[in-house]
């Protein structure tokens, strides 16, 4: 009877210190996470984590499993395993069981490619404004041609 209530109270802080890393695990939503990533979040062991993802040796990308954790796909076997943390919340909840699993996304800071990015979509807003006003003076001086055709009629 000790032991029932001591494993309890067990589960639910490991359930608290799990919401507290899936709740902080990504920076932004491309990042994926390495397996001492999803070992932290899952607050388990690394054999654990590799006796739950989704691996076979003669395929390097098996199908998607619901009953494991699913590595995103590789191109090599030597490839490191790597888990979407939307997986990662979504084994936490369906398979392990853990109660009010949220994963927050949060905007990277701006780099280089995101700042280039932002120019060229500004230039392209500025080309199609200067479009729609020579578009407008097409339709006028379309519309003046037609009146001119219709008073000569």
């Amino acid at each position: 009877m000790f032991n029932e209530s001591l494993n309890s109270a067990t589960n639910g802080r490991s359930d608290e210190a799990i919401n507290k890393g899936l709740n902080t695990v990504t920076n932004a939503s491309d990042s994926l996470l390495t397996i001492d990533e999803v070992q932290k979040t899952l607050n388990r062991s690394r054999a654990s984590v590799y006796r739950y993802t989704n691996t076979d040796t003669r395929n390097l990308n098996p199908p998607f499993n619901p009953k494991k954790l699913n590595t995103e796909f590789r191109s090599d076997q030597k490839d490191q395993l790597l888990f979407h943390p939307n997986e990662v919340a979504r084994f936490a909840k369906d398979i392990l069981r853990i109660k009010e699993v949220t994963v927050e996304i949060f905007n990277s800071p701006s780099s280089e490619t995101q700042n280039t990015l932002n120019s060229i979509l500004e230039e392209l807003k500025a080309i199609r404004t200067h479009l729609e006003g020579k578009t407008d003076n097409f339709d006028t001086i379309t519309n003046h041609l037609k009146d001119i055709d219709r008073k000569a009629a």
